[in-house]
């Protein structure tokens, strides 16, 4: 038998395995994972489809169609108006933040995840960074192009709505980070549920349902319950006016928002470093 010498020297020339998997390395392995799964991307490009066509819809319908009169609109949230869609959006966005995580567990690539990068917080917070860029910048997209379109429709009615309007651009930009805020909140449930239905269902069911529900109970229980809501809470950040029966500011309300999505992150975080996959 003869030795191939050449390729033996190959061998002891390269040099050896040294370090571990980082954070870095974890960070490009979910961008490609994010970018390449296919309902990840049905799931972004209706979200956008949705939202901007309800809010162009109801803002051109409102416009055209609407009996009150130029002063009576003025003193109407126009802004808000113009990205009505969200309260759909909102739920897709849901569905995106739920199925970024439980998807890897319906698979079980979360294992092949976990074999590649043995820590796993790095493979977690490098998840989390990822789904909350593309949120941000996804919600952001629907948010300005929204305002956008749909602030022509009442300009030509004689209103002046601009980007420059006191708190359009508060608005504006909040409705972005609202739509970021609830993908953030469905990936932390997606976590500490591992079931897409689950964590769907009751990422709607915190941001949607449970508002609708809170309107059975007594007035007194109403007026003291509805500002810490979700949505209610998170819609001051795409308001430009004050919501009647709350007293939170719209950066106050949007952090009272965030506090559900920051408990479900942490719960889900814990659990990820502690769970068998």
């Amino acid at each position: 038998m003869t030795v191939n010498t050449s390729a033996l020297g190959n061998l002891t020339a390269l040099p050896p395995a040294s370090g571990r998997a980082g954070f870095g390395g974890a960070l490009r392995s979910e961008w490609t994972k994010i970018r390449s799964v296919r309902s990840t991307m049905w799931t972004l490009g209706s979200a956008t489809v949705v939202t901007i066509g309800i809010s162009v819809l109801g803002n051109w319908g409102r416009a055209n169609h609407g009996d009150a009169t130029t002063a009576q609109l003025a003193q109407e949230d126009l802004t808000q108006r113009t990205l009505f869609g969200i309260i759909l959006g909102q739920l897709i966005m849901v569905v995106f933040g739920a199925m970024a995580i439980t998807s890897e567990y319906s698979t079980g690539m979360v294992r092949t995840s976990l074999t590649a990068q043995p820590r796993r917080a790095p493979v977690f917070w490098a998840k989390l960074l990822v789904v909350s860029a593309v949120a941000f910048v996804v919600g952001e997209v629907i948010s300005f192009v929204s305002f956008l379109i749909s602030s022509s429709f009442w300009r030509a009615k004689g209103i002046d709505l601009t980007l420059s309007t006191p708190h359009a651009m508060q608005a504006v930009i909040g409705g972005g980070l609202y739509l970021a805020g609830s993908a953030i909140l469905a990936f932390g449930l997606g976590a500490i549920l591992r079931h897409t239905a689950g964590a769907i269902t009751s990422g709607v069911g915190l941001l949607f349902v449970l508002t609708i529900l809170v309107n059975f109970l007594p007035d007194s229980w109403q007026h003291h319950l509805d500002k810490w809501l979700p949505f209610n809470s998170g819609g001051q950040v795409w308001s430009t006016q004050h919501v009647p029966g709350t007293d939170l500011g719209a950066w106050t309300g949007f952090g009272v928002f965030m506090i559900y999505g920051v408990v479900a992150i942490a719960l889900g975080g814990y659990i990820f470093r502690n769970r068998d996959a």
